[in-house]
């Protein structure tokens, strides 16, 4: 089982992140946020990685803070978990409607953290949550997780359709790229025999 458990703490947060990357998309979620935490819901049951997260902040100020360092050390966790990246497929993509909405994402663990948010909203918030924290979690999570992520917004009219089918697209993308492809199982996924060279 691919695992593992990454800790953050500054004068700002503590979290606290739990992984198994062969799962059953179970989780166990508390951010202090409601909308962050229904979106790592939708990360887990998606990418059928179980996720546990305990994250604590100075929320009192706002939310920035919380949900960028939550999306650090989940990208952490999982990275660790995936370790040399033996037998990874690497590459994965996902195209997501829901209702009037169509997301896709492409993702490569490559070890190059890289982020292209091609998100936009008509509204400043969904729920207490500012909608401009999205962005600040997708860059985090891929600077955490070494991994290049594009996310497109196809279409949309609501707002919350709209961000929700990112992270379920974000979430199947990850689910293929994390799989043991049974063809290479004992290999790295690159001629460099290696990923994280800027020209690989």
């Amino acid at each position: 089982m691919r695992t593992a458990t990454v800790e953050r703490t500054t004068k700002e947060t503590s979290v606290s992140v739990s992984v198994n990357l062969d799962g059953e998309g179970k989780y166990d979620i508390e951010t202090g946020v409601g909308f962050l935490d229904h979106m790592m819901e939708q990360l887990s049951r998606h990418s059928l990685v179980d996720i546990t997260i305990r994250a604590k902040g100075d929320t009192h100020i706002d939310f920035h803070h919380i949900t960028e360092d939550v999306g650090i050390v989940v990208g952490q966790a999982i990275a660790k978990a995936l370790g040399d990246l033996r037998g990874i497929t690497r590459y994965g993509n996902a195209i997501i409607p829901m209702d009037e909405t169509c997301t896709r994402c492409s993702i490569d663990i490559s070890g190059r953290p890289y982020t292209v948010f091609m998100v936009e909203f008509t509204r400043d918030k969904l729920g207490d949550m500012d909608t401009e924290l999205f962005l600040e979690w997708f860059r985090a999570f891929a600077h955490g997780a070494g991994m290049t992520l594009h996310v497109e917004n196809m279409y949309g009219v609501n707002n919350h359709h709209i961000i929700e089918s990112s992270y379920k697209a974000l979430a199947r993308a990850m689910r293929q790229a994390i799989e043991i492809d049974p063809r290479k199982s004992d290999a790295i996924p690159s001629t460099k025999g290696m990923i994280g060279d800027k020209t690989d």
